[in-house]
């Protein structure tokens, strides 16, 4: 293996953490019509870190090399990668299909062998669907060593330390490249794309693909029956003193 690193980092297009979900009046899904759209939290931690994997291995890191798997739309998320200092991006448009993990798992493999790269670096999850899933698929269609819910990267030649976060503690793995790690939220604090650097990222490759171009078909195998709003909680009520608490704990049977 090359020690040469060859980073890929797969992002998702998804409703802004800021933004409160609404159902759709059809109650099919999330209404995404007016609604604002930005990169995925943990996909922005995974850019992150391999910016700072390059920042740190100057003359082991050969490319940063961003791809994401969604709607037109999403050359979006890809600028704005590639003006925080990814060098390529790929976008695999699948228009307004969503696409399960085990096929954007699929589709990422066929990147993976087509840009030849060794170490991806994902967010744990997407804050849309909350699978957590992906990174664990990809690493088994790749039959290549993974390291879930990194707290801490470190790389030192081909091998790859990560610490992660676990129950009670952490956890210390380390593997030799090629290598899948998935980021958790205290990987890092993301930066901000500097306004020249947006100027620079039109000029920078993004390649746009179709789901065949790379041999795979998009199979749904989970049907949506019905989303609904939870229910409203119920309105509390103020007590005057522990004893009139303890009556009301005993009315409803909590105590």
């Amino acid at each position: 293996m090359s020690s040469k690193l060859k980073i890929l980092v797969p992002l998702k297009r998804v409703i802004d953490f800021a933004t409160k979900p609404r159902i759709n009046k059809a109650g099919t899904g999330v209404e995404t019509t007016g609604v604002k759209f930005s990169m995925n939290p943990f996909c922005d931690i995974a850019l992150e870190e391999s910016l700072r994997i390059r920042e740190a291995n100057k003359d082991i890191v050969e490319k940063i090399h961003a791809v994401s798997i969604g709607p037109t739309k999403a050359q979006d998320i890809l600028r704005t990668a590639l003006a925080k200092g990814a060098d390529t991006s790929t976008l695999v448009d699948v228009g307004n299909e969503e696409v399960e993990p085990l096929i954007v798992a699929k589709l990422l493999q066929k990147v993976v062998e087509k840009e030849q790269s060794n170490l991806i670096i994902l967010g744990k999850q997407a804050i849309d669907d909350d699978a957590n899933q992906t990174g664990q698929i990809l690493a088994g269609l790749l039959n290549w060593p993974q390291a879930t819910n990194a707290s801490k990267v470190e790389i030192d030649g081909t091998k790859v330390t990560v610490t992660r976060e676990v129950d009670g503690g952490s956890d210390t793995l380390s593997a030799e490249l090629p290598m899948i790690i998935t980021a958790d939220l205290r990987l890092n604090e993301p930066r901000y794309a500097t306004l020249p650097n947006v100027m620079k990222a039109k000029k920078k490759p993004l390649e746009k693909l179709k789901s065949s171009d790379l041999g795979v078909e998009l199979v749904s195998r989970l049907e949506t029956l019905k989303v609904e709003e939870p229910p409203a909680r119920a309105a509390g009520v103020k007590v005057g003193s522990v004893d009139e608490l303890v009556s009301k704990l005993k009315e409803v049977k909590a105590i």
